[in-house]
């Protein structure tokens, strides 16, 4: 029985997000897998992809101050996602990324509960959030 994914969906992912620049296939491989795993705890048994627009937010919060380029890590993890949770990575029409400094702290005004859980847990941590809205948080 196939069952439709209930948006927004959000999970965790544990560890450094691995650039789409890594010189080692491998990683970037094994990061996929790792992004694809982490979001099956959120996605009912029996799922099917989805072909609505989607709305796609990714917040890092890495160890310690990184200096690497966010805008590198985004596409290992929309590949991840590509024919498991969306048909194609062309239906994502907004991407809201950021890295946040853990020296500044991490505040957010009513985090939900899976992203209270990266917030208070283990470092580096990716926290994902995909919706069926594109408009979602926007400006």
């Amino acid at each position: 029985m196939s069952v439709e994914i209930e948006f927004p969906l959000e999970f965790i992912v544990l560890g450094t997000p691995v650039s789409v620049q890594a010189k080692r296939r491998d990683s970037i491989i094994a990061w996929k897998g790792r992004v694809k795993e982490a979001s099956c705890a959120a996605l009912p048994e029996g799922h099917f992809s989805t072909n609505a627009p989607i709305s796609v937010t990714l917040f890092y919060f890495p160890e310690t101050d990184v200096s690497a380029d966010i805008d590198n890590i985004i596409k290992p993890i929309l590949d991840a996602l590509k024919n498991h949770i969306y048909a194609d990575d062309n239906q994502v029409e907004r991407i809201l990324i950021q890295k946040f400094k853990p020296e500044e702290g991490f505040r957010f005004k009513s985090p939900s509960v899976v992203l209270s859980k990266a917030l208070d847990g283990i470092k580096p941590v990716l926290y994902v959030k995909l919706s069926d809205d594109p408009a979602e948080g926007a400006l």
